[in-house]
């Protein structure tokens, strides 16, 4: 019997579960919103129960053929606890989110499915993903960054994603502010952070309308563009990453990756004396792979690491 892995891209205004065993192999997906715990998880819950060999025939019509469910991943929205030691694991921690503070995730589903459950961040879901599967291959440590209505990030070191006290926090590292720029920031918490500063929200509070309406010859894409890169050369000083993958929906904006790469050749001004960076940087900078698929591919590497850990 073929095993398959579910996966849940648990996003603050849409869930994604899919089940297969790679880009290649899909076998079932489903979108729904995201609106209270019980809904959203219980949606979730239905969806795979019809992979679970002990379903009625009456609800295995989803079920693919010759497979099984045999593990679960979740790569969710934040914060969160990942750390399998800890009292708090498998729970959202306070969250704006209403309603999601302190739900605990993996016990719903562990209880509702009966098979092994890994839980992460979105970011690091598409991070192991892209490592795996996409753009990040071969590459160690590989960093994936998503720049949208937030800014996260997930890191792939000696093969395994990095944790810590909890989980990285990328968009919220301080980064000075442009003289010419009088915007205050917007994060709750730190305003001129990362985030603050460069989510695609911060975009459109700054100047008054959407960044996707914004021209590509606009001053809010040098501003953007700085900010990016300030970042970008904090992390590649203090991780050293072999690759680094951009995605979310402010880069999807075709002028900003070569924008990107330039104005960090010229903030690191030669100091890391790597080819990588100073003839190859467009290999460097790089799309994600998967495309827009990162997310959910990210909980399916999940779901099999899992099952690894349980053996």
């Amino acid at each position: 019997m073929t095993f398959l892995y579910g996966g849940i891209e648990g996003g603050g205004t849409k869930f994604v579960c899919a089940v297969g065993s790679g880009p290649n192999d899909i076998r079932a997906e489903i979108r729904f919103p995201t609106t209270t715990p019980e809904e959203t998880l219980g949606q979730a819950i239905q969806f795979f129960k019809g992979f679970l060999p002990s379903a009625p025939k009456s609800e295995q019509k989803n079920k693919a053929k010759d497979g099984t469910l045999a593990a679960l991943g979740v790569a969710c929205f934040g914060p969160l606890d990942p750390n399998p030691a800890s009292p708090t694991y498998g729970r959202i921690l306070p969250t704006p989110k209403p309603g999601w503070s302190n739900v605990d995730v993996v016990g719903a589903l562990k209880a509702a499915l009966g098979v092994p459950v890994e839980f992460d961040t979105d970011v690091n879901g598409a991070a192991l993903a892209e490592w795996r599967w996409g753009a990040g291959q071969n590459c160690d440590p590989a960093l994936y960054l998503t720049i949208g209505t937030g800014i996260g990030g997930g890191a792939v070191v000696n093969g395994k994603l990095l944790h810590g006290l909890l989980h990285p926090e990328m968009g919220h590292i301080p980064v000075p502010r442009l003289p010419i720029d009088s915007f205050s920031g917007l994060c709750p918490f730190h305003e001129n952070c990362f985030e603050g500063l460069a989510s695609g929200p911060a975009i459109e509070k700054r100047w008054g309308q959407p960044a996707a309406t914004l021209p590509p010859e606009h001053l809010a894409w040098e501003i953007e563009a700085h900010y990016i890169a300030l970042a970008l050369t904090s992390y590649i000083v203090s991780l050293s990453p072999q690759k680094i993958i951009l995605g979310g929906g402010v880069m999807s904006q075709a002028h900003m990756l070569p924008l990107v790469r330039q104005k960090v050749q010229a903030m690191l001004n030669g100091y890391v004396q790597s080819t990588a960076i100073i003839g190859e940087i467009e290999n460097y900078i790089v799309s994600p792979g998967l495309g827009t698929r990162s997310g959910a591919l990210g909980a399916i590497a999940l779901g099999m690491a899992s099952l690894a850990h349980t053996k």
